[in-house]
């Protein structure tokens, strides 16, 4: 299984549609993982066919992330982004693109990761990735 990650506005019926979606097109959802943060629904859905997942979504509307970025949320956009981004250096893991996919009021915030070591970088954020998706 594989993840897909979809960011999009939180809204009634948001997870019908998505599922209803996938089903048209023979994708059963193995495993699902939402936060809202901001007013966006940050959903993580486990799959078998990730590529195909992604392209009905992506046609559909909905904005999918990169397959292999990691999905992070912290209570502290500043504070906690800046001790998260400290541990990937010290363990020696650089981190090649980064995005803020979505923030809320109290000062969270959602990012989107990517890095030359995946799998450590996982293990390390586990605590605050968003989803079940394993490296």
């Amino acid at each position: 299984m594989r993840p897909v990650v979809i960011v999009c506005d939180d809204r009634a019926g948001l997870l019908a549609d998505i599922s209803y979606i996938l089903s048209k097109t023979g994708i059963s959802i193995d495993s699902l993982d939402v936060d809202v943060v901001g007013g966006k629904a940050i959903i993580s859905i486990m799959v078998r066919d990730q590529k195909k997942a992604k392209t009905t979504l992506d046609m559909n509307g909905y904005r999918t992330i990169e397959p292999n970025a990691l999905v992070i949320k912290v209570s502290n956009r500043l504070r906690s982004l800046a001790e998260v981004l400290k541990m990937l250096e010290r363990k020696k893991v650089r981190v090649e693109d980064f995005s803020e996919i979505s923030s809320d009021s109290n000062g969270g915030g959602v990012f989107a990761l990517m890095v030359n070591k995946r799998r450590k970088a996982s293990r390390l954020l586990e605590n605050f990735r968003i989803g079940t998706a394993s490296a």
